[in-house]
């Protein structure tokens, strides 16, 4: 199956919630797609970061995760994913924060001084940092259609959907097929 990195992909709002999103439908064991299980789609991701993501200043270019740091990268995946979604839920854990922290760290010794290119594992560490810490965590949020964690940065905090095109747009006609439903069964 063919696959590209599109806008929607980064609807996240920040690098380390659009790696944590690669992993779609997390939650159901028969139809789960771990993006990242494709070599070359993992590669993809950084250029694709380079045009889509919402923290591309912050970072400079990126450069794909090294095959060494493959593994380290994928904890710190797995570790945000659970910290933020955990956050959100109201259930975080001091572990769940530690395991985040011992994550990040893990990749940021890895890496030297900065260059002009920076690894995509070392932007996702540093991005996961600074969402760790961030001053507004109300705005983390869970899309209640694809269950992606996405940084609501609307004035009112009133976002519901990660993209509104995509998961808005499914939640809209899901309605009102219900209700042409209810209207022709009535």
């Amino acid at each position: 199956m063919t696959f590209s990195w599109t806008q929607h992909r980064f609807s996240g709002g920040a690098l380390a919630l659009d790696v944590a999103n690669s992993v779609i439908l997390r939650f159901d064991a028969e139809r789960r797609i771990d993006r990242y299980a494709d070599p070359v789609a993992m590669r993809d991701f950084a250029a694709a970061a380079n045009r889509f993501s919402a923290e591309q200043q912050l970072f400079g270019v990126l450069e794909p995760v090294a095959l060494e740091n493959r593994e380290a990268f994928l904890d710190l995946r797995e570790a945000a994913d659970r910290h933020f979604r955990a956050r959100v839920l109201g259930a975080s854990t001091g572990d769940d924060l530690a395991d985040l922290l011992d994550a990040a760290s893990a990749i940021i010794r890895r890496h030297k001084a900065e260059t002009a290119r920076t690894p995509l594992d070392a932007a996702t560490a540093h991005s996961a940092l600074m969402l760790a810490t961030f001053a507004e965590p109300e705005r983390l949020k869970i899309c209640p259609n694809c269950q992606w964690l996405f940084l609501d940065r609307s004035r009112n905090r009133s976002r519901t959907w990660c993209d509104m095109t995509v998961c808005g747009n499914r939640a809209k006609a899901n309605r009102h097929y219900q209700r042409q439903k209810k209207e022709f069964a009535a």
